[in-house]
């Protein structure tokens, strides 16, 4: 071998150890950062919260949704395109508004969040989904009831009485999608929610008119107004919480109410119009945080 290519070889030698060394180097490097990374998870804590207790000493809130001025007409529904519809429904109309006496129907009231007595948070507490299911029905080819409202947790089951296939469409954001045919006489498709979400819409996409929106919370502090108008939310601990209405064209009214142990307390809303939450984009209509957090007792 020539002194140059000796001197080559030592200098190829001495170029890849030091690219070794480098290598190593960085290796041990990224190797810290991990371990670093590693330490600070446990360093946070999470809250865990108190399964709520009833004292006997709950009180409730309910009242009516009223509409000023002159509310827009409820609109017919042509179900043309599926003759099983139209024998099964001979009248029809979108459940979008429904106002009647000068009172609001399918509005969503519910505690978005409060303090109780003794400055405990409402998120210090939770509670149970019941066991019964909630249940949502095709039939007449609308979904009935228009607004349902479930806790996380709970069942929801939607059955189909028509004699005609449906398809259930559900496209929520904080919780997983699901988009399932149903036939005439076919079991119920059972689904639960494991998030908070304000509010889902329910769509059948072999019936473009057919739509519904499910209240996913956390607590079972909520409720839907009437064809009267009225709504009550019962079993609330001492407090003062944050209200809300919601409707799907209205848009949303937001009041403070402040209930003691025992009261019954009476809280009105009213719409004039104008609102549109339902041009919202995205799949869910997310109006409020719907109270991700844990609630006495997901929107």
């Amino acid at each position: 071998m020539t002194a140059m290519s000796l001197e080559r070889a030592r200098t190829l030698i001495a170029l890849f150890l030091t690219l070794c060394l480098l290598t190593f180097a960085i290796a041990c490097g990224g190797g810290d950062d991990d371990d670093d990374d590693e330490e600070e998870g446990p360093a946070t804590s999470t809250t865990t919260a108190t399964k709520y207790a009833p004292s006997g000493n709950e009180g409730s809130i309910s009242g009516t949704v009223a509409f000023q001025g002159t509310a827009p007409e409820a609109k017919p529904i042509s179900m043309d395109a599926d003759a099983a519809c139209g024998a099964a429904n001979s009248n029809p109309m979108a459940e979008d508004v429904v106002v009647k006496d000068g009172k609001v129907q399918n509005v969503f009231v519910y505690v978005k969040d409060g303090k109780l007595d003794g400055n405990k948070t409402v998120d210090s507490f939770t509670f149970d989904p019941p066991a019964e299911a909630k249940v949502l029905d095709q039939k007449g080819c609308q979904y009935t009831p228009h607004i349902i409202g479930i806790q996380t947790g709970q069942k929801l089951s939607v059955t189909n009485s028509d004699q005609t296939t449906h398809n259930v469409n559900v496209q929520g954001n904080n919780n997983p999608k699901f988009n399932q045919s149903q036939t005439a006489g076919q079991a119920p498709i059972e689904k639960t929610f494991a998030r908070a979400e304000t509010l889902i819409p329910v769509k059948c996409n072999q019936h473009p008119w057919m739509k519904s929106y499910v209240g996913v919370v956390k607590h079972p502090f909520y409720g839907v107004s009437g064809p009267d108008g009225r709504f009550e939310i019962k079993g609330l601990p001492a407090g003062t919480y944050t209200l809300v209405a919601w409707h799907e064209r209205f848009g949303e009214k937001t009041q403070s109410v402040t209930v003691g142990a025992k009261e019954s307390k009476q809280q009105d809303f009213s719409f004039a119009g104008g609102g549109t939450a339902d041009s919202l984009s995205g799949g869910s209509l997310e109006v409020l945080p719907a109270l991700e957090l844990p609630m006495l007792g997901k929107h």
